[in-house]
């Protein structure tokens, strides 16, 4: 850029000279050349030295060594809720629907009256089934009487033995019509029952999706008319899907924890959260396991047994659930930012006695409490560069500055205070690590 101005330079002031001697005269076109460069040179040899490097102080950087904490690893994992119970309330037996004793969404108990079918009807069919049934106890009476005075005039052969026997035939005949009428008389009452229909659970009923004066269809099957459904609230389940690397995880956990003396993972307590919530505020218990993966999608059903007296959780709603992935340990902790990355690998920069920074090539693990875990790559007495780094290169001298880490404060509210926390299956201490 500078030979190139130069040059610029040069031609302009050929141009002016040769203008100057052509309309002036003053001397010859050589020596107005040679004036000009003398006045251009000691210019250029001047920038010229003035554009040799400083040799500053070493940049200052702030180092510390990684903070050591015993903590437990936690998976996360989004699960849903579904009720224990769910009913669906159809119609048994057919008829006008006359009344509804509910409101809609209400919490009800078992037992409670939720719809009224028109019972008359039905009244009609038992008190004629009532009257049959007499009719058979009449018979039965009568047969019965024939047969006793009937078994004096067969043994001093008044009648004969044909005749007798045909009077025990008729009495077990009408005996068994007595008890087709009791059936008859037994189904007209369970039908009148089915007119009144009650809440067989406790739970929250969903709305009318039949109103009053509608001709309902009876018969408890696909065909039959739907009026509502009930969904339990108290307890409330969660579902979750294990991936496999994970279930090898946990089955490996589980015979640790059996030989240690410590929890399986059935059984094992989980931390659950709300969209709504930060950290896993309330808890629940692993109560299921399949037992088999879903070929699909490869991964292991298990579902969480939740208290809910509060009604907080929905069947349908989505959270956040938390189990424990690892025993307790000693990990080796990072702030975020003195963690570097490039195209393959992650790095931090250490500071040794001589003052000189190296790369160090880390394998990173999940956060806790605001600090990056350091698997690999790293030693307790090592001193990082946290601050600065963006100042130094591998190999450059440093000016450190010594610092102690502190925990963050970013996620310490996480677990919400006087709620239990998620229990690792093996026992081990509860401490909220984020994947």
């Amino acid at each position: 850029m500078r030979v190139r101005a130069l040059a610029l330079g040069l031609a302009l002031l050929a141009a002016a000279a040769a203008a100057s001697w052509h309309y002036f005269g003053r001397g010859s076109l050589a020596d107005l050349l040679g004036e000009a460069w003398a006045r251009l040179a000691p210019a250029e040899k001047s920038k010229g030295a003035g554009a040799a490097p400083q040799q500053g102080p070493p940049p200052e950087v702030t180092i510390s060594r990684p903070l050591a904490r015993a903590i437990v690893e936690w998976d996360e994992y989004v699960g849903r809720f579904e009720p224990i119970e769910a009913v669906e309330i159809r119609a048994r037996v057919n008829g006008y629907l006359t009344e509804i004793g509910f409101k809609d969404g209400q919490q009800i108990k078992k037992g409670e009256l939720l719809f009224v079918i028109d019972p008359r009807p039905y009244e009609r069919a038992l008190a004629q089934a009532q009257a049959e049934w007499e009719q058979a106890r009449v018979k039965v009476a009568n047969a019965a009487l024939d047969v006793e005075r009937g078994r004096p005039l067969a043994k001093t052969n008044v009648i004969s033995q044909k005749t007798m026997d045909d009077r025990e035939n008729l009495q077990r005949d009408a005996e068994a019509a007595q008890r087709v009428s009791e059936a008859k008389v037994r189904t007209a009452e369970l039908d009148l029952s089915y007119t009144r229909v009650a809440a067989p659970i406790t739970g929250r009923v969903s709305r009318t999706l039949v109103t009053a004066g509608n001709y309902v269809v009876g018969g408890g099957g696909s065909g039959s008319t739907l009026l509502t459904t009930i969904v339990s609230q108290d307890p409330i389940y969660a579902y979750i899907d294990i991936s496999e690397n994970n279930a090898l995880k946990y089955r490996r956990l589980m015979d640790k924890a059996a030989k240690d003396g410590g929890a399986a993972l059935l059984g094992a307590r989980v931390g659950i959260g709300l969209p709504d919530e930060s950290g896993f505020p309330h808890a629940g218990q692993i109560d299921f396991v399949d037992n088999r993966l879903d070929a699909g999608t490869g991964t292991l059903r298990a579902r969480a047994v939740i208290d809910n007296k509060a009604g907080l959780f929905q069947a349908g709603m989505f959270a956040r659930l938390r189990l424990a992935g690892s025993g307790e340990y000693t990990a080796l902790m990072l702030p975020d930012e003195a963690i570097g990355t490039d195209q393959t690998t992650r790095y931090v920069l250490l500071v040794g006695e001589d003052g000189t920074a190296q790369r160090r090539p880390v394998k990173l693990g999940p956060l806790h409490e605001g600090m990056r875990v350091v698997r690999e790559g790293v030693g307790a007495e090592d001193w990082v560069v946290v601050r600065g780094q963006a100042r130094i290169r591998p190999g450059s001298k440093v000016s450190p500055k010594r610092e102690q880490l502190k925990v963050s404060d970013a996620v310490t509210g996480s677990i919400a205070v006087g709620a239990p926390p998620a229990v690792a299956p093996a026992g081990v201490e509860k401490r909220a690590v984020k994947p």
